[in-house]
Formats: structure tokens, sequence, C-alpha cells
């Protein structure tokens, strides 16, 4: 299959969706943010002196889905109807793990801002907490599902 972002001549360009049948569509994409102990610790005990982690990076994750064509240069501004972000502290990474909802209806999906949601709930922990923990890693981002469209439903497996 073709790349759709780029051109006859090899140039990227922006896909021409006006031909696509307006249809409500679905993104969920999660990923996570390993850290030491004593960070998840202090998340998990309320001790940040930056305040509510989560809740913080929770609006974050929220804005950064809704900004996704103004940080990805070939992503069409899209009506978003929702956007849910889930932080939810995992003792066995230490860290968090993210899932981010995204939906719309429209000609393209909202995979992207799914994934913009969580990327940048995940970096808003780390500025947040990076004074005590630089070493936090951010990883396994990637789509869980997409519904909706010509190229119909996607679950990873």
């Amino acid at each position: 299959m073709p790349l759709t972002h780029f051109d006859a001549q090899g140039q990227a360009h922006m896909v021409d969706v006006s031909d696509k049948e307006v249809t409500d569509r679905v993104a969920v994409a999660a990923g996570n943010i390993k850290m030491a102990q004593d960070t998840f610790d202090l998340i998990s005990e309320g001790r940040a002196k930056k305040g509510d982690v989560l809740g913080v990076a929770r609006l974050a994750g929220i804005m950064g889905a809704k900004k996704t064509p103004d940080l990805i240069p070939l992503c069409h501004p899209l009506p978003v109807t929702k956007v849910s972000v889930e932080l939810t502290l995992d003792p066995d990474l230490p860290g968090v793990q993210v899932q981010a909802t995204v939906k719309t209806s429209g000609q393209t999906g909202v995979e992207m801002e799914a994934l913009t949601a969580v990327s940048t709930a995940a970096l808003t922990v780390y500025d947040m907490t990076k004074a005590v923990d630089k070493a936090m890693e951010i990883g396994g981002i990637r789509v869980l599902l997409k519904d909706g469209g010509k190229s119909g439903r996607y679950e990873a497996t």
C-alpha cells in the first residue's frame, strides 16, 4: 500500500479527504512512563512540589489532543467531540499507565490525536517530577483501537 502523505513526485502533502464520507470515528491509544520507586511514591502519596501530577497530566493530554494539527504538520484540524485521558498508577512498572480515547464525526480518523494525548500526558508527568528523577522512561505508545471510516476497525493484539 502506498504512503498517502506523499504525492507522485515524492513530495509531502496533506491528504485530500474532501471525497470521504463523514462517519463517527474513535481511536484509543496507550503508553506508560516508568520511574524510580521513590518517584512513584511521591506521585501516589500526592507529595510532588508542583501539585497534582496526574490531574495536571490529564488536562495536558486533553489539550494535546486538541492541538494535534498544530504539532503534526500534515494532520487535518478536526472537530473533536470527545477526549478522555486516564492515568493509572502501576506499582509493577513502577510508573503510570496512560490511555486516551478520542472521538469525532469527520472525514478522517483521530489516531494522531489519541497518540498525542498519551504523549503529552506522559511528558507532563515527566516535567512535573523531573527534579527528583531524570531517568524516567516514556514508552509503549501505540494505537490500541481505531474504528470508523473506509478502513474499518483495527484492534491491537
